[in-house]
Order: structure tokens, then C-alpha cells, then sequence
């Protein structure tokens, strides 16, 4: 049995009388991009803090590369490398001053001028970190988080406040991290970002895990029905629409209807037949099929942040 490149069982962390983290167990095999998500609150940060050993956890082991993270050689942590949440530099500093101070901090680092280059920070190599973009900042953040060439990265909220072409930037690099076999795990409330880069994803709510599977398979359990979105010329009535083989309930917006269907095909092919019998114009038709938001609903009753 091949061994998990990061290991969690059984992890549980209480704030007093706040229950963050209860009892998550998973394995992260080597070369994934393993997603962490949920709303704001869900225990995420916590499972992440507890791994990289910033906090103590209550209950549970974690074991990176078969090593347990509280074995006190510092083993572990010399092959993980770390983006937080909440992170700065001093103003003045430059990003090749930054990558070069943590570099110095381990036995083994990646040249600064090779991180510069792979995170597209040529431009602003000298630039004092005061006047740098939140984008990037946020390049600056992930080029620390390889600086020790590192097997496991861990990522908190990568691309939080980023405006969408920044975001679009950080997925391009993330990507291309598991190109190079690198183990990522990340956490994030962005459900389209998770199901875009994430191999498997473990959904939180509440601070207890509540899915762990691929993004295409817990889309393909969810119960609910694809939707149709029409607007015809002229309308077509409540009873007409509701009349569709497989329609599964309808809804109005002003002039467009919402039609929840049993039977994608066959509603779509009724649909185009109505019209055509009753010289109806088609002026919008758009198919809408579940989502990783549908799915966190259905499993947590919670609303994660749609990314727009």
C-alpha cells in the first residue's frame, strides 16, 4: 500500500467553547491537489494550522511522509512549505530580499532568482513591498511557500480578495505545482476554484467533514435537477410550461423562466417542439446543471461564498 504523502485521523481542536475541528480523518496521496472547503467558520484554517503544527490539536495524529508532526526533529516540517491566510512582510523590503532572508533559514532552498522567475515577479524583484499589488503579494506569499523546495505545500485561501485576472494568475501557478509532483493542499470558499484545481475535495461544515470525493463525482450525487432558463417571444403560459415532459417545478423572473427537469433531453426537445407548434421565438435558452454550491447546500444546509 502506497503511503499517503499527508495523513490526518481522527482531528479535533476546541476555542473554549467553540467546537472548530471534530474528529477529521484523510489521506492526501502524493502529487494531489486535496481541497479544504466550507464558509467562513467551517474549521478550515484550524485543520490547516493544526498540520503545519501552530496549533496543538485536542485529539488526533497527523503524519507527513510517515513522520508524526509532534516526533520534535522537525523532520516534517522541513518538507512542508506554507502560505497563510494572514501574512506581511516590512514595507521596504523587496521580494529578492524576502526570498533571500528565508532562504537562509534552511539547509536546503531554491536559488531566489529561480522562484522570481517561476512566480512572474521579474518586474518587481526590487520593488519595496509597500507598493505591491495585492496579486502581487499574493505571488510573493506562494514564492515563500516554495523557498525550501518543499514536498507538501500548504495553501490557506490562496486567491481571497483577489480581483478575478489576479485569481485566474494564481490557478495558472498552483497548476503547474502538481506538474512538477508536488502534494497540494488548499483551502478555500471559492467552490468553482476548488472544482477547477482540486483532484478530491473534503467539505466542512460546522467543523466536521461532511463529503470527501472528486468534484465530478459529489456534482454527479447531488439531488438536484438540472435547470432549464427560457424567455420565448411571445410568452408561453404557467400551464404550457408546466405541461413539459419531465418538468420537475418552474419558476418566473420577469419574462424568464427557470424549469427544473427529471429529463434534460426530453424537456429541451418539448420545449423547442412548443415553440415551433405555437410560432414561438426562442430568445434565450441556457442550461444550468449542478454545482459543488448545490451540493454543500444539500449535505450542510450553508451557503459557501460563490466566486463571481
Amino acid at each position: 500500500m502506497v503511503e499517503a504523502a499527508l495523513s490526518v485521523r481522527g482531528l479535533s481542536k476546541r476555542y473554549d467553547n467553540v467546537q472548530a475541528i471534530q474528529g477529521i480523518s484523510f489521506d492526501v496521496p502524493a502529487g494531489e491537489i486535496f481541497g479544504l472547503i466550507g464558509p467562513n467558520g467551517a474549521g478550515k484554517s484550524t485543520a490547516l494550522e493544526c498540520i503545519l503544527g501552530l496549533c496543538k490539536p485536542d485529539a488526533g495524529s497527523i503524519r507527513v511522509r510517515g513522520i508524526d508532526i509532534r516526533d520534535g526533529s522537525g523532520r516534517a516540517k522541513e518538507i512542508i512549505g506554507a502560505q497563510l491566510q494572514s501574512s506581511g512582510l516590512p514595507d521596504a523590503m523587496t521580494p529578492r530580499q524576502a526570498l533571500g532572508l528565508f532562504a537562509s533559514f534552511y539547509r536546503r532552498a531554491a536559488r531566489p532568482e529561480l522562484l522570481i522567475e517561476r512566480f512572474g515577479l521579474s518586474e518587481k524583484a526590487g520593488t519595496r513591498y509597500a507598493s505591491l499589488s495585492g496579486g502581487q503579494r499574493q505571488r510573493l506569499s506562494l514564492a515563500l511557500a516554495f523557498i525550501n523546495e518543499p514536498e507538501i505545500v500548504i495553501l490557506d485561501e490562496p486567491t481571497a480578495g483577489l480581483d478575478p485576472g489576479a485569481r485566474r494568475d494564481l490557478h495558472e501557478l498552483i497548476a503547474m505545482q502538481r506538474t512538477a509532483g508536488r502534494t497540494i493542499v488548499l483551502s478555500t470558499h471559492y467552490l468553482d476554484e476548488a472544482r477547477f484545481l482540486c483532484d478530491r475535495i473534503a467539505m466542512i461544515s460546522g467543523g466536521s467533514l461532511v463529503a470527501l470525493d472528486s468534484p465530478e463525482t459529489l456534482v454527479a450525487r447531488s439531488s438536484t435537477h438540472p435547470q432549464i432558463e427560457a424567455r420565448t417571444m411571445p410568452e408561453l403560459s404557467e400551464d404550457e410550461v408546466r405541461s413539459l415532459p419531465g418538468a420537475a417545478g418552474c419558476t418566473r423572473d420577469g419574462t424568464l423562466w427557470r424549469i427544473g427537469t427529471t429529463s434534460l433531453n426530453l424537456t429541451v426537445a418539448a420545449l423547442g417542439a412548443m415553440a415551433e407548434a405555437k410560432g414561438v421565438e426562442l430568445r434565450d435558452l441556457r442550461i444550468r446543471r449542478p454545482t459543488l454550491d448545490d451540493v454543500f447546500h444539500e449535505l450542510s444546509g450553508a451557503e459557501p461564498k460563490r466566486n463571481r
